[in-house]
């Protein structure tokens, strides 16, 4: 098993791809290239405007901080995302987004359905234990006290800081909470 804590204070942040903001990108499988299976970021939307297209790519995107948002995914309307709300689209859509108050900040998980499958839940706070086979766990914490134990392994993560896992077995994850936090399996 791999265990590796990443810090929200070291996540490096980078230009979007349209050029209309900025992003924090937590962590992407690869060697860094375009062409990536999965990637998590949380990006700052200060004003309305367009989502970067990720063709051949999907997108789960949930509003972390601010009043939330709405978009438009091929001139359709989707419901008003609030936080911890996640909403999936695909890559190739385009979409714009109107924001439903202030700047808000988000969370996304983009990943390449053709090479590996995904799965994003919002989990409670309190305590909680999650039995996973997935290759790739990672655990995202929304507030300011996750701890994580798994495999004699013990982490202790503050906001938006993430737990990368990588296992060939089935993995044992006992949380406790604070706030609500993030679990991300990919395969």
């Amino acid at each position: 098993m791999t265990w590796q804590v990443l810090r929200a204070a070291d996540y490096p942040r980078m230009p979007w791809k349209n050029g209309g903001g900025t992003t924090l990108e937590m962590l992407r499988d690869g060697d860094g290239s375009e062409a990536f299976s999965w990637r998590l970021s949380i990006a700052d939307i200060a004003q309305p405007g367009p989502f970067s297209v990720f063709a051949g790519y999907q997108r789960i995107i949930t509003v972390l901080e601010g009043d939330g948002m709405q978009l438009a995914v091929d001139g359709q309307l989707t419901r008003p995302l609030q936080a911890f709300d996640a909403f999936a689209f695909s890559g190739d859509s385009h979409v714009q987004c109107s924001l439903l108050g202030g700047a808000i900040r988000d969370f996304n998980l983009i990943y390449a359905p053709a090479r590996c499958s995904a799965r994003l839940q919002w989990m409670a706070a309190g305590e909680s234990t999650v039995f996973s086979s997935a290759k790739t766990l990672l655990v995202l914490s929304a507030g300011d006290g996750l701890r994580v134990s798994a495999a004699g392994e013990v982490a202790q993560l503050q906001r938006y800081d993430c737990l990368h896992l990588a296992s060939s077995q089935l993995q044992e994850l006992r949380c406790q909470a604070l706030d609500p936090f993030c679990l991300i399996e990919l395969s």
